[in-house]
């Protein structure tokens, strides 16, 4: 990924103030910003398909627990990290290009009192500051829609990671025709670079890895994104991912709804394993 592309991809996430708006939402959803708790913040700290839900779902085949130190690539605002910490155990270290994400995750780690088990860095996942094989398993959710460059992506991935370790990628891929814009990743084409479950195996298996599992969650996506916009109809709530995406986020939730209704894209979830070197 070029500069440019990552200092826009880095624009079109950057929110002003979110941190006192997502307090205000806490407190306007009936939730105490002062004793907050990880599950208080899932409406909006999950920005992916299925929230909560679907973290819980596309880490339960991994093998982790409080002996592992897992690397997330493309944090956000690092709800899937601290799922991991405080459901888990484990140790975590999430990445992310959006400096005001990395600002936020490490507050809301600090206030849901997770701090001393996770550490949030604002680095490229194509270039990250990190020895061969520091980490025993990685997690990636929603990110690589964004990323040219997949092979260098999943090199350094690999890179990263020790032989055996287990990588989970959640993402959403390319089906068939165009694609409807905006979406959540993306206002038009220019940042937004899919790649097919077919190409993303490939791509694993060159990286280094064995893919063990692949599951196609369009069935869940497409309740999942009715649900939504039924219960958005007559305003937001006071705490969801339209503090992120924006005022336009009835238009991104209903071009989701239809694209995968159309067959354009499919969340997919993908398990594999690093090989050893």
């Amino acid at each position: 990924m070029s500069k440019d592309l990552e200092r826009a991809v880095a624009r079109h996430y950057a929110v002003a103030d979110l941190l006192d708006a997502i307090m205000a939402g806490v407190k306007a959803a009936g939730g105490d910003p002062e004793r907050l708790r990880p599950e208080d913040l899932a409406p909006v700290d999950e920005f992916h398909i299925g929230g909560r839900e679907a973290t819980a779902h596309a880490v339960a085949a991994m093998d982790l627990d409080d002996r592992h130190h897992v690397l997330d690539v493309g944090c956000g605002l690092g709800g899937a990290t601290r799922y991991l910490a405080s459901r888990l155990g484990c140790r975590v270290t999430g990445i992310d290009l959006t400096p005001e994400f990395i600002a936020v995750a490490e507050a809301l780690a600090a206030r849901t009192g997770l701090a001393d088990l996770i550490e949030y860095r604002t680095e490229s996942a194509l270039a990250m500051p990190f020895a061969d094989g520091t980490f025993d398993a990685a997690i990636t959710i929603h990110v690589a829609m964004n990323i040219r460059d997949r092979a260098g992506l999943y090199a350094e991935v690999a890179r990263v990671l020790a032989p055996g370790a287990e990588f989970c990628v959640y993402d959403v891929m390319q089906g068939d025709g165009e694609l409807l814009y905006p979406v959540p990743w993306a206002e038009t084409a220019e940042t937004s670079h899919l790649t097919t479950p077919d190409e993303m195996r490939a791509l694993l298996a060159d990286a280094g890895f064995e893919v063990r599992h692949v599951e196609d969650r369009a069935a869940f996506a497409i309740d999942y994104f009715r649900e939504r916009l039924a219960a958005a109809a007559d305003g937001p709530p006071p705490l969801g991912i339209h503090l992120l995406t924006g005022d336009n986020t009835p238009a991104k939730m209903g071009n989701m709804l239809r694209n995968i209704e159309r067959g354009c894209i499919m969340p997919v979830v993908m398990l594999a394993t690093r090989t050893a070197t």
